[in-house]
């Protein structure tokens, strides 16, 4: 047997919740796990709503940095990734709002997490391409519906609109979608 194995730290055995409870009352090394655990979350979050790296890092800094005060209002009957990821959202929300966005970006091929096949690659390319040239109300609710996941409630909160038009932006933007991407051939 190998002994030489390291031991899981205090910080790496402890639940989201009871780190964010602690990192609430000032613990940086609770901050430390709860960053090393959802940096990856937050990150992408922000990209997908920005579409700029450096934007999105921004996003990261300040998500993680205020997070002590934002735990205050975390109520721990919900997920902590959720939470977090709501708070990045909403991050890069905000940054979008606060600088009237310079045109968006298309996200690069590689990013972490999508398939490598080539064929793949070719698919994300052309929605990647697609996506930018969408009109950025929809695209904003498209990717909060269909890659974030939230809800239409959730995402009217989030852009300041109704359930409904949350609702019309994403059935415009699957039409916007399928009138410009390629179709696959039939066999």
């Amino acid at each position: 047997m190998n002994y030489d194995t390291p031991k899981p730290s205090e910080c790496e055995r402890r639940t989201d919740d009871a780190l964010a409870s602690s990192a609430s009352r000032g613990s940086r090394p609770a901050l430390a796990e709860l960053f090393r655990r959802h940096a990856d979350t937050v990150y992408g979050a922000a990209l997908r709503v920005l579409g700029s790296t450096s934007d999105a890092e921004d996003v990261l800094q300040d998500v993680f940095v205020g997070l002590p005060r934002a735990l205050q209002r975390y109520d721990a009957r919900g997920r902590f990734p959720g939470f977090i990821h709501t708070v990045a959202t909403r991050a890069a929300l905000m940054k979008l709002r606060g600088e009237r966005r310079r045109p968006w970006t298309v996200l690069p091929p590689d990013m972490p997490g999508q398939g490598s096949r080539p064929d793949a690659t070719v698919e994300r390319v052309d929605l990647g391409r697609a996506l930018s040239d969408m009109p950025e109300g929809l695209r904003r609710a498209f990717l909060l519906r269909e890659i974030d996941g939230f809800g239409h409630e959730e995402i009217a909160a989030l852009l300041g609109i109704s359930a409904g038009a949350s609702r019309a932006r994403v059935h415009r933007a699957w039409a916007w979608l399928r009138r410009r991407l390629p179709k696959e051939e039939e066999a």
